[in-house]
Formats: C-alpha cells, sequence, structure tokens
C-alpha cells in the first residue's frame, strides 16, 4: 500500500478564485482512486451486507446484515473527524499519529516526494521513500475510509448471532481507534514497520490480518451462539449470497488496483494477479471438497475465492502471473487444512465461537499471503511501487529475500500481538458498562426480539417463532457438515 506521510498541503489559488482543475492535478489517476474507492465500498455495502443477510440463519438475517450497515456509516463519521489523521498523519508515536479532522475542501496534495524523506532515503536511514499523489485530499481521505469501514465489517463475521447491538455499536469507533489505526499508520502511514520495509501493498496485515485475529478475539469475550444455532445454522439464501460474494470479488478490482495511487502499469498487474489468485484457489478449494467429501460445496467456493483474494492482497501487484497461482494453490488448500483439520483438533479453536470462520478465511488467508510476498516480490515491480524499494523476494536472492520473509514474518506478528492485546482490552471495557452478549430469550428468538423486525415473513405478520406450532421452518431444516458453524467447520 503506497502511503502518504503527515500531509503538507495548502490551498491552491489562482486568478479570479480557486480553480477546480489546477494544473498539477491527475484527472486520470484522480478518477481511477475514486472509482476505486467506490468499487470497495461497494465490497461493503451491499456485499458483504447481502453476503452476511444470506449466509446465516434465517432468523439472523436482519441483525448480520445491519451490523455491517450500521459499521459503515460509524467508520465513515470517526475516520473523517479523527482515524484518518492518526492512519496518515503527524507521528505521534513509532506506530500512531496525531487525531485530528480531515474535513477540509480546499486544502490539496501538491508534493510527489517530501524533500527531507527523500534526504533520510539518501542517507541510508530507511527503506522506503514516501509518497503524495497529484489529486485532492478528499479524495485520499475517502479511498482510505472504504479500507477502514470494510475491516471493521469483516471482523463482525465472528460475532454474528449472539453480540449485543448495542455493544457493537461502542466497540465500531473504540477497535478504529485503539486497534486499526496503528497498523494502518505502521504499515502505510509512515510508522516503524514503513520504514522498516515490511510490505503490504493492500491490506494482507492491515485489513484481513487484524480482522481475523480480533474478530477471533472478540469471538472469545462475547462467547457462543445459542446450542441450537451452533449445531444448525445453515445460510437462509444460497443464491443471495452468491450475489454478495460475487460483488465482493469484482469489488476487489479497487481493493487491490487502487493502491499504487495511480492508473499504472503496477495498477493493472494487480487486477489481473488478484483475479488469477482468486479463481486458482476457489479450483482448489472445491476440488478438495470433492476428494473429501464427495460433493462440491457451494460455500467451500465462497471461502476458496475469499481466501485467494485475502491471500494476494499483500502482495497483488508486486509478484508475476506465475506467482500468483502459485499463491492462489496455497491459499485454497492451507486455509482449507486449518478450517477442516486443525480446527477439530485445536481445543482452543472447538472452545471460540468464529460464526463465519473469519480466522481461517482471513488471518489464516492473509498472514500466509504476507509470507508468500516476502518469497514471490519482483523486484522491478517492487521498483514501480514508489514505497517498496530495495526490496525483493527470497526466489530473487535468497540473502536479501530471506530478509524480506523475516521482516514479513515480525511484521505479522506484530498486528497479531497488538490486536488480541487491544481487542480484548476494549471488550472487557465494554461489557463494564453493558453486557457484551444478547440474553438468552433474544437469542432464541433472533432478529424479531432484537429489531421487531424480520427478513422473511413466512407466518402471519408480526408472529413470533413458535417451535411447537411452526414444525416446519428453514433453520430446522436437515442439512450437510456445510452449515456454517456445524460441527464440521466451514
Amino acid at each position: 500500500m503506497a502511503t502518504t506521510p503527515p500531509l503538507n498541503v495548502m490551498p491552491v489559488a489562482y486568478q479570479g478564485g480557486t480553480a477546480a482543475v489546477p494544473d498539477w492535478l491527475n484527472k486520470g489517476d484522480n478518477a481511477w482512486q475514486m472509482i476505486s474507492a467506490t468499487l470497495v465500498g461497494l465490497q461493503s455495502v451491499p456485499g458483504l451486507v447481502i453476503l452476511y443477510g444470506s449466509m446465516v440463519k434465517k432468523k439472523w438475517a436482519v441483525n448480520s446484515a445491519f451490523m455491517a450497515f450500521y459499521a459503515f456509516a460509524a467508520v465513515v463519521i470517526c475516520w473523517v473527524i479523527w482515524a484518518y489523521k492518526m492512519s496518515f498523519g503527524d507521528r505521534l508515536l513509532p506506530f500512531w499519529g496525531k487525531p485530528g479532522p480531515a474535513l477540509g475542501q480546499k486544502f490539496l496534495v501538491k508534493e510527489a516526494i517530501l524533500p527531507e524523506t527523500t534526504q533520510h532515503h539518501k542517507d541510508g536511514e530507511i527503506e522506503t521513500d514516501v509518497i503524495t499523489p497529484f489529486y485532492p485530499m478528499a479524495t485520499m481521505v475517502w479511498f482510505q475510509c472504504m479500507f477502514a469501514a470494510i475491516t471493521l465489517i469483516l471482523l463482525a463475521g465472528s460475532v454474528l448471532g449472539r453480540m449485543n447491538i448495542k455493544a457493537w455499536m461502542m466497540f465500531v469507533p473504540l477497535w478504529l481507534t485503539f486497534s486499526y489505526t496503528v497498523g494502518a499508520f505502521s504499515l502505510w502511514g509512515g510508522g516503524f514497520l514503513f520504514h522498516w520495509g515490511v510490505i503490504d501493498y493492500s491490506g494482507g496485515y492491515v485489513i484481513h490480518l487484524s480482522s481475523g485475529i480480533a474478530g477471533l478475539t472478540a469471538a472469545y469475550w462475547v462467547g457462543p451462539r445459542s446450542t441450537n444455532d451452533r449445531e444448525r445454522f445453515p445460510p437462509n439464501n444460497v443464491l443471495l449470497m452468491l450475489a454478495g460474494a460475487g460483488l465482493l470479488w469484482m469489488g476487489w478490482t479497487g481493493f487491490n488496483g487502487g493502491d499504487p495511487y495511480s492508473a499504472n502499469v503496477d495498477s493493472s498487474m494487480a487486477v489481473l494477479n488478484t483475479n488469477i489468485c482468486a479463481a486458482t484457489s476457489l479450483l482448489i478449494w472445491t476440488w478438495l471438497d470433492v476428494i473429501f467429501f464427495k460433493k462440491p460445496s457451494v460455500i467451500g467456493a465462497v471461502q476458496g475465492m475469499m481466501t485467494g483474494l485475502v491471500s494476494i492482497t499483500p502482495g497483488a501487484g508486486l509478484v508475476q502471473g506465475w506467482a500468483a497461482i502459485v499463491m492462489g494453490i496455497l491459499s485454497g488448500s492451507v486455509p482449507w487444512f486449518t478450517m477442516m483439520i486443525v480446527h477439530k483438533k485445536w481445543a482452543l479453536l472447538q472452545k471460540v465461537d468464529d460464526t463465519l470462520a473469519v480466522f481461517h478465511t482471513h488471518a489464516v488467508a492473509g498472514y500466509l499471503g504476507g509470507i508468500l510476498t516476502g518469497f514471490f516480490a519482483e523486484p522491478e515491480l517492487c521498483a514501480l511501487f514508489l514505497p517498496v524499494t530495495n526490496s525483493r523476494g527470497a526466489v530473487y536472492g535468497v540473502s536479501d529475500g530471506g530478509v524480506q520473509v523475516l521482516k514479513q514474518v515480525i511484521g505479522g506478528a506484530f498486528v497479531i500481538g497488538w490486536n488480541v492485546v487491544v481487542t480484548s482490552m476494549i471488550c472487557v471495557a465494554i461489557r463494564l458498562v453493558i453486557p457484551l452478549r444478547l440474553p438468552e430469550e433474544e437469542l432464541e428468538t433472533g432478529d424479531d426480539a432484537v429489531h421487531g423486525e424480520e427478513a422473511y415473513a413466512l407466518w402471519a405478520d408480526g408472529e413470533k417463532y413458535d417451535a411447537k406450532r411452526h414444525s416446519v421452518y428453514a433453520d430446522d431444516t436437515v442439512h450437510s457438515h456445510r452449515s456454517i458453524g456445524a460441527t464440521q467447520v466451514v
């Protein structure tokens, strides 16, 4: 991920007023960046809103979709008031920026490379340059906001079906402030991991590793779903689930294609690699399902797609096409193995109820992708991505590449450690004020009790579900091992 330093910004005045299109503005890059931001936003709203609302049991469809919808809105406001500057502003600590508003419409980014930062690079003090793109700061604020929003929404996948919606409303701004901004500043905003040369092209660590680890941690503190929900949790609408997954897949064009901050060769390579890896991973996951479970699973295919998209993200514009295929093979098999085999044997994972297996599809896949980037990052592609200089994967030089792999491992370890500790502190603090988990009677009823609304009126309007009267119910149908949250996790 290219990064902006503490921004030196100024209003650009012209005779007769302020120019709408100053000479320095690159209209093509600006247009691509706003399109990319919109594509990433569509991944969340409606992408993940539809995916979550369809992938869960019927009685949790409204609640799950609304958790995503609420998080998106809350992040937007928090981001422009204080969180953007904490992620991309002036340094407060080596891993954190100073909070402040990012609301000005007249402040435009002008400089391509800050002179003082360039001098430090020449002196050998840092391994990465810092860039400022040729378009308005407002474009950058909005683009980065979409990444912050989707991170919270991905995290929500771990606690669906039992977290108190009021606790979630408190959790979102707290986690954004004390966890997301730290990872973003450390790896993208000019923090210590950025200057050390840890590569995270588009969020394998900042977004996926952090959301997967924080999701698992939050799931531990919130507690499990009801016994009935853990045993029977079939998707309420598989076709809509595929629609949500499709929006997520196509939206990844902006997710990875927008991160060079320019419509350049690197962005094109990132888009192609993203789709190569996702398709390969989906096929590998599906064939593993056929080999071991005798049937291709639609849910499994969605998960394979997801792990491929996540794994390529840390190095999307920095690896060659053949490496994207190799990464797809591994992203379709390693998370499959941790989900289907390791999960059943590891007591901790059995104890923690990660509703949509976000740990496997995002934390495992994101860390895997970050480490593989350390192996496959191609020197010339790294040079195209301005913030990554003097970097190469292990296959292009054992000495320097081996160091890069080590940096990737350590960078991921920092993200893991920070998220476990800070997410735990946030959950403990919230439960001093309000219960993290819904009461048992609301867990039994679901959406109707929590929101007074239902996704589908399959019986009389306003009538609550009664197991004695409504014996034929979508949530009670016989289903295969593929049900999310069942004994055999997907």
